[in-house]
């Protein structure tokens, strides 16, 4: 059968090899059978409480196989995932929840009586789902196997949304179809060769767009994928003894987890011979951390990859053996199959090999909007800038890239004030927004500050209210609250006064360079 939505990845290995470990966990793993039973059993469950085909049904779980039989278990019934970033704060995620008006929420006792205090209603519909505890969990485990629900899905119906940080100064939901996803999924498994006897590793979070690749890709082919434990992947050395003794065969991460490897990690005490695949994507990979990491674990071939949430993977580099001296950055390569990328000039023409222009894209991989943001939407999603009478959408990615004679595109950075640290997409208006709650703060600015080995960290220039004083602590304590780890800056300044343009605006090259 063909899979024609995401879910329907399961069934060839749960009838081919049942028996097969789908999912690697810390403390449990499951089969193939495994994890489609339970997967059945979850989706009859939210269907029973009233889920419908279209609903949105939260994930707020940490990475677990629980957490993985929540996916498939919320798509089966018809709904679409919406994974919570556990670390995120509470108030940033009971936006989530209110926003895409959340009918059902499969989260842990713990998690619930953390998250419920910043709600306005809870969910209609709430499944305890966790490895310790009685309950759900239980009844999942117990209840009879039956075959899924048929909600009469189709391949363009919503899958998933995922958030990412947004300018307005509040996370925006980027809307994926099971056609989008499964474009992305079946290219990775043509492209790289995947196959049944792979390993996975699953280092990105839930709720960030490379762990699409990680569940789903190796579900295609009947592979086995093992879940990063979190006190692994903190420390270099652990996680490299990890890859090891788990018999890692794919990887797929940000730049800076592989940069740490490689400084750190003391790979080199590995032989590594059952690493094949090395895939990195979501910011700039220094070539001299790479050339280090090549020269550690020299049997896999690596690749870069590069696309926004947006459209999922949509240009790939193959990175060359050796790598050629010196320390420009890789191409991001040229496009998948089944996607046109193009470059337009500022005045909308196409831009010849060797100069700059803003990238887009068209393919089935495009995202379906963002969540209740129509305006936001129409700016990205437009018709075909060179053929107009076409009926798709393209996606206007606001990347700068440069075409080379050899047909790859360089990227060079962005037209706006996004920043890419550690793999995440940071909006910096979301954090000035944060800091302008604080009643002391007159003029608040974030800028991105160059890191060797995770891109780059934020720094936060603060001008205080006349007559008031404002401790470090009170706006690391007030970012805590309103953003996730990764976007609360790494320090701050305090000034007078921030640098203007001539018409007033915050000069941001001005501030970059002071």
């Amino acid at each position: 059968m063909t899979p024609y939505l995401l879910h329907q990845l399961l069934a060839p290995g749960a009838a081919g090899s049942p028996d097969r470990i789908a999912v690697l966990g810390r403390k449990r793993s499951l089969s193939y059978r495994e994890l489609d039973q339970a997967s059945n059993r979850l989706a009859h469950r939210l269907r029973q409480r009233g889920i419908a085909m279209g609903d949105r049904v939260g994930i707020d779980l940490d990475k677990s196989p629980e957490a993985v039989i929540a996916i498939y278990g919320i798509l089966k019934a018809g709904a679409a995932y919406v994974p919570l970033d556990p670390r995120a704060p509470a108030r940033r995620a009971a936006f989530i929840v209110e926003n895409c008006r959340m009918r059902g929420l499969v989260t842990s006792g713990d998690r619930l009586a953390r998250l419920e205090p910043a709600l306005t209603a809870v969910p209609p519909c709430v499944i305890l789902l966790e490895a310790d505890a009685p309950g759900d969990a239980a009844a999942l485990e117990d209840a009879p196997a039956a075959p899924p629900p048929d909600p009469g899905l189709v391949e363009q119906d919503l899958a998933y949304i995922l958030y990412t940080s947004g300018s307005t100064g509040e996370p925006k939901g980027v809307m994926i179809s099971h056609r989008a996803a499964l474009t992305f999924v079946n290219w990775a498994v043509d492209y790289f060769g995947l196959r049944p006897g792979d390993r996975f590793a699953n280092h990105a979070p839930l709720h960030f767009d490379l762990s699409i690749f990680d569940l789903f890709a190796a579900a295609a082919v009947g592979a086995s994928v093992a879940l990063v434990p979190p006190a692994v992947a903190i420390f270099p050395r652990n996680l490299a003894d990890w890859i090891e003794e788990s018999r890692i065969t794919v990887w797929y991460s940000v730049p800076s987890a592989l940069t740490q490897l490689a400084l750190h990690g003391a790979p080199e005490r590995h032989a590594y011979g059952r690493l094949r695949l090395v895939l990195f994507a979501g910011e700039v990979f220094p070539v001299e951390h790479l050339r280090r990491l090549t020269g550690q674990i020299p049997r896999a071939a690596y690749f870069n990859l590069y696309g926004p949430t947006e459209t999922n993977v949509c240009t790939v580099h193959p990175v060359p053996a050796p790598l050629p001296m010196g320390s420009a950055p890789l191409p991001v390569g040229r496009a998948c199959a089944n996607t046109e990328v193009f470059a337009l000039d500022e005045q909308g023409r196409p831009a010849a090999p060797g100069e700059s222009g803003e990238l887009f894209v068209r393919g089935p991989s495009l995202m379906q909007g963002y969540w209740e943001r129509p305006e936001q939407t129409q700016a990205v999603l437009l018709p075909h800038p060179l053929h107009p009478e076409r009926p798709e959408r393209v996606y206007r990615t606001g990347d700068l890239v440069r075409l080379d004679q050899a047909g790859d595109y360089h990227f060079l950075g962005r037209r706006d004030a996004q920043v890419k640290s550690r793999g995440y997409r940071i909006e910096l208006g979301e954090i000035e927004a944060a800091l302008y709650r604080h009643p002391a703060v007159a003029e608040a600015a974030v800028i991105a500050v160059p890191h060797e080995e995770f891109g780059c960290t934020l720094r936060g220039v603060i001008v205080a209210r006349e007559g008031h004083n404002i401790d470090r602590g009170d706006l690391e304590a007030l970012c805590a609250e309103l953003l996730p780890p990764y976007m609360i800056p790494a320090e701050f300044q305090f000034r007078a006064a921030l640098p203007k343009t001539s018409s007033g605006k915050l000069d941001r090259k001005a501030l970059q360079q002071a």
